[in-house]
């Protein structure tokens, strides 16, 4: 899905993801957009990112080095649109749009959200982090199954409650997201 850009009051619809360029532009591009949407207590948040395919590279821990701030996608930051409250991870959020990145580890990943979600998405440096809001550890699981293409999910656990589900070469964990 491409638009424009979001304003910053969030309305009762559906957020919409921006992507820079042209629709013709963007359809070009080697990873693709892609958006979920997160349904909590009747409302609908939506994650935007772009989807880098592994092709044959090792990623997660090569081209994206371990301890090495990365974007979670391709291109654009990988951008969260909320019109609630909610926490995500261990971060409580006011409604609006906020960017997330991960400085992968062998072990143990950080999430950071951020709250620039207009900047582009690497490098991130310490102008970028300047806007950090604050960050949580996840622990990757090897998937049983390769991923090719960087996948995120949403998997509801509840009216109020659920995990965005992260995907790629053989690695998955989850973030929760609370709608407060």
């Amino acid at each position: 899905m491409l638009a424009l850009a979001l304003p910053a009051g969030l309305s009762a619809q559906s957020p919409q993801c921006q992507f820079r360029g042209t629709p013709e532009a963007l359809t070009e591009r080697p990873s693709p957009l892609d958006s979920v949407l997160i349904s909590l207590g009747g409302r609908e948040a939506k994650l935007c990112y772009g989807r880098p395919t592994v092709r044959g590279r090792a990623m997660i821990g090569g081209q994206v080095p371990y301890g090495t701030p990365w974007e979670m996608g391709a291109n654009e930051p990988t951008t969260l649109h909320l019109p609630f409250p909610a926490r995500i991870g261990s971060v409580d959020l006011a409604p609006g749009s906020y960017s997330l990145y991960a400085i992968p580890g062998a072990d143990d990943w950080t999430v950071v959200v951020n709250g620039n979600p207009d900047r582009w998405g690497v490098p991130i440096s310490a102008e970028v982090r300047a806007a950090d809001l604050g960050s949580f550890s996840v622990t990757p699981q090897v998937s049983a199954r390769p991923v090719e293409t960087l996948s995120f999910s949403f998997r509801p656990n509840g009216p109020s409650s659920g995990a965005l589900v992260y995907e790629w070469e053989r690695l998955t964990f989850s973030i929760p997201v609370v709608r407060r």
